[in-house]
């Protein structure tokens, strides 16, 4: 379906992002997230793309598998670095054919292993360019592809002038972008300013917040290098402090976290809220108890 049918209801959208499996044993533990989120009827499924597309074909290969195998609505990442404009092209026919409709359109970091990286041979500068690429090509649909772009609550990391670039985001949206998610944060109020300055830059388009649950303080340390300096307030990091060494309360204590967060983004008529998984289903699913979704969603079951 049309990200803009998905999101145009006017209720809050619920959706899950994934990432490609490289062992057999990661699939076979990925699949079974699948299928334990699956009953929870969400709006779309993401799928992340590895630096460069390193990912290329794994991605591929796990979105024409949750097309054709589940009643999942996949959109799949894709990026501009390390990309000819065939290359585009030849991935947007795939997934065209396959009927998938939806794209979420990155600028994408160059992979840590690359040596002599330059930028200017890649067919696309910046997100914006490959947004203007996806909407001029036809889907399988008629309605050509929907496309969704990244937004930063807390800054992006190559963009410290603020101004420029909520300039960059407009650019995306005045390309075609159909919906913004953000990168995941875990102060509220950054939502909240970042969705306010979208609005006076003219950008009206919906913003689906993204959450991230801590699970362990090692997964806390390496979310902030990934996230680009995530930034955890002091009311967290006081509680995580004091779970010492316990794992169990550590992801206790992410866990209400972000089910707090959810609550009061909830509260504060947010477009949809997208669960960085992981590829595990425990925390998304404890948040879906704690604020009493499974009741809705059991009764649209039965």
């Amino acid at each position: 379906m049309h990200i803009k049918n998905i999101l145009s209801s006017g209720k809050t959208s619920f959706s899950f992002e994934f990432f490609p499996p490289k062992t057999e044993a990661a699939a076979e533990a990925l699949y079974a997230t699948i299928a334990e989120l699956e009953v929870y009827n969400p709006a779309f499924v993401s799928v992340t793309y590895g630096a460069g597309g390193s990912t290329r074909d794994l991605t591929h290969d796990l979105v024409i598998r949750l097309k054709e195998n589940t009643t999942l609505d996949p959109i799949p990442h894709l990026t501009c670095v390390c990309h000819s404009e065939k290359e585009i092209e030849d991935i947007l026919s795939r997934y065209s054919e396959a009927g998938v409709s939806n794209i979420l359109a990155l600028g994408g970091d160059p992979p840590a292993d690359l040596e002599n990286y330059d930028k200017k041979r890649d067919a696309f500068q910046q997100a914006a360019d490959l947004v203007r690429f996806i909407k001029k090509f036809p889907s399988s649909g008629g309605e050509g592809f929907g496309v969704g772009v990244a937004g930063f609550p807390e800054g992006h990391p190559a963009t410290p002038n603020r101004m420029k670039e909520m300039d960059y985001l407009k650019a995306k949206v005045d390309e075609g972008a159909d919906y913004i998610c953000t990168q995941l944060f875990f102060d509220n109020h950054d939502f909240y300013d970042f969705r306010e300055r979208c609005l006076l830059a003219g950008i009206k388009v919906p913003i689906v917040a993204g959450i991230m649950p801590i699970t362990s303080k090692g997964g806390m340390k390496r979310m902030a290098e990934l996230a680009a300096g995530a930034k955890y307030p002091a009311k967290l990091i006081k509680a995580l402090d004091r779970c010492a060494d316990d794992p169990e309360a550590v992801a206790n204590v992410g866990v209400h976290y972000a089910t707090e967060q959810c609550a009061d983004l909830l509260d504060n008529q947010v477009a949809g809220l997208h669960f960085y998984t992981l590829n595990r289903s425990d925390a998304t699913r404890e948040i879906y108890a704690r604020l009493g979704l499974n009741k809705s969603i059991q009764a649209a079951i039965h």
